[in-house]
């Protein structure tokens, strides 16, 4: 069912689907208007530890400033055009969470290729983007390597390719194995440590970037989203921009 709320303005629904043996994967669509038949569904995955929060839950979901930045700017994201879908861990990784290692891994790419099936049952005429912020561009960029032309494109934001204590991110992943064009969004002055400005400028030679400048004074650390990490006060903008490029429009490849 279809729900919406006051100060919610996208419709949502969450499904569960079975993936792999005694598995299930729960997804948050959101769209507007809700009937909406759009041109491109964002696949989207969230940071450490990759865990939207919908077992139990009944929809409107309402995420506060603190959230993960792919679910503050929802609003943003979300027309007749573009319908983001919120993508949980899987059963077996909850409550903890997924581990890089997961994320790079076959049994993920299993679980998001059911996924997209049922998500192409009811947009059949959408082309699919896998999104990540932060720790979730190890799910996009893992999956947009393994998942072929099931996908058709992939959108790495505040790209995670240091190594640290939670694990390998990007640090040795190969970059030419996605086959899929891929967009690069990143804010110059990217405070956390796994998730520097410099490692992804150097990507740009292959891929195109967008970086983003400015934005409104942090409320949160360097690694979390009220922050040039989480490009705070940049939504609006940078939203635009992800969907001109996932539409085939004009966009900026700076946002001052």
């Amino acid at each position: 069912m279809l729900a919406a709320a006051g100060g919610v303005r996208a419709a949502q629904e969450i499904v569960t689907i079975p993936t792999r043996q005694g598995v299930t994967e729960s997804y948050l669509v959101m769209r507007n208007p809700p009937s909406a038949n759009p041109k491109a569904v964002m696949l989207a995955f969230v940071g450490i530890p990759g865990v939207v929060g919908l077992t139990g839950k009944q929809v409107p979901l309402g995420f506060g400033p603190g959230a993960n930045t792919l679910l503050r700017m929802r609003n943003e994201l979300v027309d007749a055009d573009v319908v983001e879908v919120a993508v949980d861990a899987p059963s077996d990784k909850l409550p903890q969470g997924m581990s890089d290692e997961f994320r790079l891994g076959p049994d993920h790419a299993t679980d998001i290729r059911a996924v997209i099936v049922d998500v192409k049952k009811r947009f059949p005429d959408a082309r699919v983007f896998l999104v990540g912020h932060s720790r979730g561009t190890v799910s996009a960029a893992a999956l947009g390597a393994q998942l072929g032309d099931a996908v058709q494109g992939v959108v790495l934001i505040s790209s995670a390719t240091n190594r640290d204590k939670q694990g390998p991110a990007l640090s040795a992943f190969d970059f030419a194995s996605i086959k899929v064009p891929v967009l690069l969004v990143h804010h110059r002055n990217d405070g956390c440590y796994t998730n520097p400005y410099s490692n992804v400028a150097a990507l740009a030679k292959s891929f195109t970037l967008i970086t983003v400048d400015g934005g409104d004074p942090p409320q949160s650390g360097p690694c979390d989203p009220q922050s040039a990490h989480g490009l705070y006060g940049r939504d609006a903008a940078v939203a635009q921009a992800i969907k001109g490029w996932m539409l085939g429009r004009d966009f900026p490849r700076e946002i001052p």
